[in-house]
C-alpha cells in the first residue's frame, strides 16, 4: 500500500486507472517507480549514444565527406577534436570505438539502477529515508533535488572547457586544425552580449569564436554552480510556493517545456551556427523555409547533410516535447481529458492573475 494525498491507495492502481501508453502520466503518485523510470530512461539514451556511435564507425567512409553520409553522432566527437588532424581530416578512428564502448558498458549498470526502482525498490520514497526520501508535495526536497541538478550541469559544462584548455583542444573552422583554447573570454559584457543581441546576429547563434564558446561555457558552468548550491541552501520563497503546482505531473510538465525550449534553441543553433558544427563535419549552413510546416533545408535542395537531419530533427522532437508539457501542464491543473474539463482546481490568485 502507498499513500497518496493522505488517502490510502494500492499500488497497482495506477495501470488500472491510466493505460500503458501514457507513459510517465501512470507514476506521477508513485514517485520511487518515477524514480525508476527516469533512471532508465538515462540507462536507454547512454546505450543509444554507444550502439549508435559504433553503427556509424561500422560504415564511416574516411574517404568521404562525413556530413554527406548520414552521420550524427561522429560529427560531434570530431568537433570535439577526437581522432581528427589538419583541414578536418580524420586521422584515426579509435577514439570513436572507445567512447561508444564506454556509453554502452555505462549504460548497463544504470539501465540496472532503473529496472531496480522500477520493478523490485519502493514504489513511493516518502518514507524511504531522510536523505533519499521525498515528497512530491515538499518543496523544499524538491527544490533540492533540483540544485543538484544544477550541479550535474554545471560540472558537465567544465568537462568542456577542461577538455578545450587542457585535453588536446577542440577543432577549429578557423585554423582548419585542433587547438587548445589557452585563453577563453572571461569578459560578461562579450558572453551575455550575444545573448542580448549586442553582440553580431543570429542571437546566441551568432558566435564565431571558441574563445567566446569557452568563455559561454564557463559563465554557464558557474551560473550552474552558483544556483546549485542556493537552491541546496535555501527554501523556496513564499510568492514561489504560491505560484507552482508541486506534484509529479507538474513536474513532468516542467522538464518537458524546459526540453522543448532547447530544442527549437539547438535547431537554430545547429541551422545557422558554423563554428560549433563545422562545415567540414555537418555539410553547408542552411535556411528556415516556410511550407505548410517550418523545416530547415540547404540552399542545395540536393544536399541532406548531417546538419539538415539534427536541425529538423532537433524541431520536431521538440515540437512534441512541447505538446507533452502542455498536455501535462493541464493535467496538474486538474483538467481531466476523459471528462473534457477541470475536476480539481489547483489555481491559487497568484496564478489565475497570470493566466
Amino acid at each position: 500500500m502507498t499513500t497518496v494525498s493522505g488517502t490510502p491507495k494500492p499500488v497497482e492502481k495506477y495501470s488500472e486507472d491510466i493505460p500503458w501508453w501514457a507513459g510517465n502520466a501512470r507514476l506521477t503518485d508513485l514517485s520511487g517507480r518515477l524514480l525508476g523510470a527516469h533512471v532508465a530512461h538515462g540507462g536507454l539514451i547512454i546505450f543509444w549514444a554507444g550502439a549508435m556511435t559504433l553503427f556509424e564507425l561500422s560504415r564511416f567512409d574516411v574517404t568521404e565527406p562525413m556530413y554527406n553520409q548520414g552521420l550524427i553522432l561522429l560529427p560531434h566527437l570530431a568537433t570535439q577534436g577526437w581522432g581528427v588532424g589538419a583541414g578536418g581530416e580524420i586521422i584515426s578512428t579509435y577514439p570513436y570505438f572507445v567512447i561508444g564502448a564506454l556509453h554502452l558498458i555505462s549504460s548497463a549498470f544504470i539501465g540496472f539502477g532503473g529496472i531496480f526502482h522500477a520493478l523490485f525498490g519502493p514504489p513511493d520514497l516518502h518514507n524511504y529515508s531522510k536523505f533519499f526520501g521525498y515528497d512530491w508535495k515538499d518543496s523544499n526536497k524538491m527544490t533540492t533535488i533540483m540544485g543538484i541538478h544544477l550541479i550535474l550541469l554545471g560540472l558537465g559544462a567544465f568537462l568542456l572547457v577542461a577538455k578545450a584548455m587542457f585535453f588536446g583542444g577542440l577543432y577549429d573552422p578557423g585554423v582548419t586544425d585542433v587547438r587548445v583554447v589557452s585563453h577563453p573570454t572571461l569578459n560578461p559584457l562579450v558572453i551575455f552580449g550575444y545573448l542580448f543581441g549586442a553582440v553580431g546576429k543570429n542571437w546566441i547563434a551568432g558566435v564565431d569564436n571558441l574563445e567566446d564558446v569557452i568563455g559561454g561555457h564557463i559563465w554557464i558552468g558557474l551560473i550552474c554552480l552558483g544556483g546549485g548550491i542556493w537552491h541546496i541552501r535555501t527554501k523556496p520563497f513564499e510568492w514561489a510556493e504560491r505560484l507552482f503546482v508541486w506534484s509529479g505531473e507538474a513536474y513532468l510538465a516542467y522538464s518537458l517545456g524546459a526540453l522543448a525550449l532547447m530544442g527549437f534553441i539547438a535547431a537554430y543553433f545547429i541551422s545557422v551556427n558554423t563554428t560549433v558544427y563545422p562545415e567540414v563535419f555537418y555539410g553547408p549552413a542552411l535556411s528556415i523555409k516556410l511550407d505548410v510546416f517550418p523545416y530547415f533545408s540547404a540552399t542545395d535542395s540536393t544536399l541532406l547533410s548531417s546538419r539538415t537531419w539534427l536541425a529538423n530533427a532537433h524541431f520536431w522532437l521538440a515540437f512534441f516535447f512541447l505538446q507533452g508539457h502542455i498536455w501535462h501542464a493541464l493535467r496538474a491543473a486538474g483538467f481531466n481529458f476523459r471528462q473534457g474539463r477541470v475536476v480539481e482546481s489547483k489555481a491559487t490568485p497568484e496564478r489565475m492573475a497570470l493566466s
